[in-house]
Formats: C-alpha cells, structure tokens, sequence
C-alpha cells in the first residue's frame, strides 16, 4: 500500500509541473524565418500563429506564390522550433520517462 501512496504522490506532483508548463506554454513565442529573413512567423508556445512580418520589397513582386511559400516554411521553422523546446520541457516534466510511440502527456 506504501507503494500505492507513493505513486498517487508522484502523479499529483507530474500534474502540478504539467499546469505549471501550461501556463509558460501560454506566454512563450518562438519565431522561425524564410528567405533570408524575409519572412518571419512567431508562435505561441501552443502552436497558435500570433505574428507574421513580411519584408516591405515583397509586396513590389506579382509572385503571391512565392510570398506565400515563405509564410509556409516560416511557420515550419517556427513550429519545429517549438517542437524541441516543447520535448526539452516534457523530459524535464517526465524525468526523461520514455513513453510509447503515439503516446503522450496531455499539453
């Protein structure tokens, strides 16, 4: 039973570190950039898009194709950038617990 008790202690510690990632999650930005710079995307640390700066001198080109190119891979900068911080704070969170591929904490 003393083992029981251990767990349900751990377990109530892991939620209150995951509440705790949740709200820096919530004022964390990570920017990611295309062409050069000329392009960048900031994201919060849920994923959601909160700015988007485009370089003056795109909007003199007619290849709306090639701006919105470089949103797109911006974005994808942006996001695999969070992706490694957001896994550097779950290790932390878990104690570097492996779980099993498809599984994970909910963020």
């Amino acid at each position: 039973m003393k083992n029981l008790g251990q767990m349900m202690k751990q377990a109530q510690q892991m939620q209150t570190k995951m509440q705790e990632m949740q709200e820096k999650l919530a004022e964390m930005e990570m920017s990611g950039a295309s062409g050069a710079g000329m392009v960048t995307v900031t994201l919060n640390g849920k994923g959601d898009m909160r700015r988007v700066k485009i370089d003056p001198s795109l909007f003199n080109s007619d290849d709306a194709e090639v701006v919105e190119d470089l949103i797109v891979a911006a974005f994808a900068d942006a996001k695999k950038k969070l992706d490694v911080v957001l896994a550097e704070e779950m290790s932390k969170i878990t104690g570097g617990l492996n779980l099993p591929p498809g599984m994970s904490l909910p963020i």
